[in-house]
């Protein structure tokens, strides 16, 4: 795996390399304008999007209590640590730290990791479907004129809302029929590949496990509401952040809508999230969608793409390291255990 994450970083920064060179002498970038976006910016709308994100975090250990309460009941101050530490790690380390949550709430309860890894499969579900939802509805309600490409957005929109009943469906099917379902589709890929067909029928029995923590209309209802919450407060997050940049008309005048689209991106480019290099793929994303979509100039572009990344995402870093600390934790020691646990349960 670390061989794999290697070549794709080398690949990577071999592309940036090339596109800095083929850039150089065609797109004109000052560096002083860009420190002076940076200089301007509000200190307060930045700080209230940085709060924002923090109290997300709180609705996070609240849903993953809420989740839990089945089969263990657990205080959500008692898991917020395990959120907190646990994004630093995917930060800091990559998407390869994600079961890093669900192995150190395994810890901390004294739970199985199996039963914190269908928790985590529940957990990303909401995320994936509250985020298409606050996406799609904000777009879908929103005027022609606050959009670029409306007519583009709108398809966008309509295409998300139905892959996201689509999905919510098949969902539905999986936690009533889960066992039927795994069957059926380890028999059709089977068809192609035995491996593959059990891999199948492995990764639906794991979902109709996960879902087993949504047992009533009520639990379906009070999940997707924390989610939307914590979905509606990471897009304030966003807005108050581009708005932030008062030194750019473009940005300072940024409206929910454009805030919701650049989400969209955002979430997109930091879904392959790589150490460190990520950092600078995903500004180079979001940098050029400011410029290409909104016409921001490239200095404000880059500034406020590199702010939002900072807000959104790397604001937990010098918390999650000092719980750490304070919990004994070694991030890199919990990332590879929880890896090799999670291969475990693969198996």
């Amino acid at each position: 795996m670390k061989k794999k994450q290697w070549i794709v970083a080398l690949i990577v920064v071999a592309v940036l390399a090339a596109l800095v060179v083929w850039g150089r002498d065609r797109i004109h970038f000052d560096f002083r304008l860009f420190l002076d976006q940076v200089s301007q910016a509000n200190g307060a709308l930045i700080a209230l999007g940085i709060a924002c994100i923090y109290i997300a975090y709180g609705f996070r250990a609240v849903r993953w209590s809420y989740l839990m309460r089945h089969n263990q009941r657990v205080s959500p101050l008692s898991l917020l640590g395990s959120q907190v530490i646990g994004f630093t790690a995917v930060a800091l380390i990559g998407r390869v730290a994600d079961p890093v949550r669900p192995f150190l709430v395994s810890k901390k309860t004294g739970s199985p990791v199996s039963a914190q890894i269908a928790v985590y499969i529940v957990e990303r579900l909401f995320d994936f479907g509250a985020m298409a939802l606050v996406i799609s509805a904000v777009i879908l309600t929103s005027p022609a004129g606050s959009m670029p490409h409306p007519e583009l957005m709108r398809k966008a929109g309509y295409g998300g809302l139905a892959a996201t009943v689509g999905a919510g469906i098949f969902l539905v099917f999986v936690r009533l029929f889960g066992n039927v379902i795994a069957k059926v589709f380890e028999d059709l890929f089977g068809a192609i590949s035995p491996k593959l067909g059990q891999a199948a029928g492995h990764k639906i029995r794991s979902f109709h496990k996960g879902l087993d923590t949504i047992r009533s209309l009520s639990d379906f209802v009070v999940s997707l509401s924390l989610s939307l919450v914590m979905w509606a407060l990471i897009t304030a997050a966003y807005v108050v952040t581009l708005r932030a940049f008062t030194a750019s008309p473009e940005l300072a005048s940024m409206n929910l809508t454009r805030g919701i689209i650049l989400m969209a991106i955002s979430g997109g480019a930091s879904a392959l999230q790589l150490p460190i290099i990520g950092w600078f793929t995903q500004i180079a994303v979001v940098a050029a969608s400011l410029s290409g979509l909104f016409g921001a100039a490239p200095e404000a572009a880059t500034a406020a793409a590199a702010t939002l990344l900072l807000v959104t995402f790397l604001s937990i870093i010098p918390v999650g390291l000092i719980w750490a600390q304070v919990d004994n934790i070694s991030l890199r020691s919990v990332a590879a255990e929880s890896a090799g646990k999670n291969l475990e349960e693969e198996e």
